[in-house]
This record gives structure tokens, C-alpha cells and sequence, in this order.
């Protein structure tokens, strides 16, 4: 029953990653590696597809070959085997060197091909069965046909452990997150069908020395199954795994737009004016925007511009008399004193706040910090700001050194 699921999810796997490939293959006629990379799909998405219990039966009658889909999934694998390689060479390889080291290894593969293709219709599975595990199991019991499969499982193996190397080599290479993460799960999803190769290669050499091997029939198809679709996987990782790097800075985005939005909120009411778009209610603003890297952008920029108009409306002895009524650090630059300095201020009535801001000076003789040159400390440092101003708000809810600043 696992054995059916698995092969039935990698089918599925294999043609879905096929399809969404096949589009932009098409579009880049010329570009081999994508090409061998979408036949990889296809070959892994029919291989176990032809091979399910559920349709092997209909296949091999509509060709009228008993077990027919066993070389259909044989010839689909060592194709697949060979599209990895010249996607790994074409990869990894200079390109000037990657055409020839291609061919090489298709000729190589294509031989290997045409004798199982002549092998199998000459040995053929001599034992018939309603699965393809079993069919297998009795088949290699005959010796003919036990040294097909030998050859099978060494043009397999030689495969995969050429997908190990190469993956290994390409892994160090690259520089991206994401293809990385995607070559390393190829390499493991090759090591366990190597595990595959090796565990049915005691299955054949158990059935000619006497000595049952039935008993890794699950590691075997399990190895398989999984590595399979760990390569799928892998092979897809750096189309999609972007799209998860793309998502996770949205929610990034969003939560710290909200979380400055109490900061932001409270010096927009006192100054509407450095909102560049007004939001058209307080609900409204916490429907997350179309792009929140731009909002939270402009969020940052009207923070500042609204901490540098209140500013002005505050002396640093007026500020030091609040922060010591309250025990507070008398240190105006830090994430605490920025948002003291906005309570401070905002405790003020609106006509108040206008009238001496108009008989301050041009500059605040309250020392200020320079923005940050990056984008993401700033929002971190003004994060910390909002979380003091909220902070000092539950702690402290009347106003804050309203009577010291009269």
C-alpha cells in the first residue's frame, strides 16, 4: 500500500514538474540543459506511471507483450540517468567543454540503452505476475535474466554516482541559496537510489547463492521511491524555492509595517502632512498592501519626517526633566529616548505643540542619530522605537511629562 502511494506521488510529481517546464523549454529552444531537464521529468514521471499495478495489466495488453512496462520503466530510467548528466555537464562543466562531455556520456548511456532494449526482448521476464515487485522477485530467480538486471542496476548505479560527483562539484560552485539547497537534495535522493541498486543486487545475488533476500524488498523500493522523488525535487527547488524567499520577505515586510504602525499612527494624526497617501480609515491601513516593501518604505520615511517635526517642539532640559520624573535613561538616541521624545511631545496640545514649534529654532539642540545606510537596520531600530512608544503608553497611559513641559 506505501509502496503504491509513493509510486503514485512520484508520478504525479514527475509530470507536474514536466508541464510547468515545458513552456519555458519551449520558449528557449536552444537551451540544452533545460531541454535534458524537462526530459528528466517526463522519463521520471512515466517510469513509475507504466509501472503501477493499477494500469500495468491495461499497458501490456493494449501492446500485447506481457509485462511490457518493465522495459518501458527500465529504458525511461536510463534515460532520465543520462538527461542528469548533461544537465550537471552543461551546468558545471566549461562551456566550451560541456557539448562534447554531453555527447559522450549520451552515446554512452544510448549503447547501454539499445542492449537492454535487445536484452530484454531476448531474456524477457520469465515469470508473470499481477504486481511489478513480484514479477521482478520471480524473474531473477532464472539466470538470464538475473544478469540482465545485473547490467540494469550497474548502468544505474554508474548513473547516480556520476550525479553524486557532479552534484557535489556543482554544490560548490554556486553561490545561490536556493540551488544549493536544491543540488544537495539530488545528491541525497541519488545516494538512496543507490541504496536501491545495491539492495537488489543482494536480491539477485541472494536468489543464485540460495539464501533468501526477500526481506529488503521494502529498503529496496522504498530507497527507490523516495530517492526519486527527492531528485524531482531537487531539480524543481530552484524554480520554486525563490517564491518562498519572495513570500517570506512579504510576511517580513508586513509584520514590521504593522508593528511600526502604532509609532507611525500616532505622529500622523499630529502631522497629517507627511503621509504621501493618506489612508482612508484606521482599519484600512491594516489591510496589507499591494506591495509592503514600498509601504513599509514610505513608513519609514514619515517616521522620520514626523519625529523631526515634534523635535523641534522639545528642548533637551525639557526632555532630561521628563526622563528623570519617569527614572528613564536621559539618552535622547536611544530606541527609549526617540519614543520618550514622541510621548513628550504628543502629551502637549495640538495648539500648544504648533505655537512653540513656530518659536523654535530651526535645529533641536537634542542630539540625533543618523539613519542608518541600510534599509533593514533602520526598520529594526525603529521597530524598537515603536515597541518603547507602545511600551511607555501601557505602562503610562495619561500623558507622559505633560506638566514638566508646560
Amino acid at each position: 500500500m506505501i509502496y503504491t502511494i509513493l509510486a503514485w506521488v512520484c508520478a504525479f510529481v514527475g509530470l507536474a514538474a514536466f508541464g510547468y517546464r515545458l513552456p519555458d523549454t519551449l520558449r528557449r529552444r536552444r537551451d540544452v540543459a533545460l531541454w535534458a531537464l524537462c526530459t528528466y521529468f517526463l522519463c521520471s514521471g512515466i517510469s513509475f506511471l507504466v509501472d503501477l499495478d493499477q494500469l500495468r495489466l491495461h499497458i501490456s495488453g493494449f501492446f500485447g507483450l506481457p509485462n511490457i512496462t518493465s522495459l518501458i520503466t527500465q529504458a525511461a530510467v536510463v534515460v532520465l540517468t543520462a538527461a542528469q548528466q548533461v544537465v550537471l555537464v552543461y551546468w558545471s562543466a566549461p562551456p566550451a567543454e560541456a557539448p562534447r562531455m554531453a555527447r559522450r556520456r549520451v552515446l554512452v548511456f544510448g549503447a547501454a540503452l539499445t542492449v537492454l532494449v535487445v536484452s530484454s526482448f531476448v531474456v524477457g521476464p520469465v515469470a508473470h505476475s499481477e504486481t511489478a515487485t513480484s514479477t521482478i522477485l520471480l524473474s531473477i530467480q532464472h539466470g538470464g535474466y538475473a544478469l540482465y538486471m545485473s547490467f540494469y542496476l550497474l548502468v544505474c548505479a554508474v548513473g547516480q554516482f556520476e550525479t553524486v560527483r557532479l552534484s557535489l562539484r556543482f554544490t560548490g560552485m554556486v553561490n545561490r541559496q536556493w540551488l544549493k539547497v536544491g543540488m544537495r537534495t539530488v545528491t541525497v535522493g541519488a545516494s538512496l537510489i543507490l541504496v536501491y541498486c545495491v539492495t537488489r543486487g543482494i536480491q539477485i545475488a541472494g536468489t543464485r547463492l540460495g539464501f533468501d533476500a526477500a526481506a529488503l524488498d521494502p529498503i529496496q523500493w522504498t530507497s527507490g521511491s523516495v530517492g526519486a522523488l527527492l531528485q524531482i525535487a531537487g531539480w524543481t527547488i530552484p524554480s520554486w524555492g525563490i517564491r518562498i524567499t519572495r513570500a517570506r520577505g512579504w510576511i517580513r515586510s508586513y509584520r514590521s509595517y504593522l508593528r511600526l504602525r502604532p509609532l507611525w499612527w500616532a505622529l500622523y494624526q499630529a502631522s497629517p502632512d507627511i503621509a504621501l497617501d493618506p489612508p482612508r480609515s484606521w482599519l484600512g491601513d491594516l489591510v496589507p498592501p499591494r506591495d509592503p516593501q514600498y509601504s513599509l518604505y514610505r513608513r519609514v520615511i514619515e517616521i522620520r519626517d514626523g519625529q523631526l517635526i515634534l523635535r523641534t517642539a522639545l528642548s533637551m532640559a525639557e526632555f532630561s526633566r521628563v526622563a528623570r520624573s519617569l527614572d528613564l535613561p536621559e539618552d535622547p538616541t536611544s530606541p527609549l529616548g526617540e519614543a520618550l521624545q514622541v510621548r513628550a511631545v504628543l502629551s502637549r496640545p495640538a495648539e500648544e505643540r504648533a505655537e512653540r514649534a513656530e518659536r523654535a529654532d530651526a535645529e533641536s539642540d537634542i542630539p540625533a542619530r543618523p539613519p542608518y545606510e541600510d534599509f533593514r537596520d533602520e526598520v529594526e531600530w525603529l521597530t524598537r522605537v515603536a515597541d518603547s512608544f507602545n511600551a511607555l503608553g501601557q505602562s503610562r497611559p495619561g500623558p507622559v511629562g505633560a506638566g514638566l513641559l508646560s
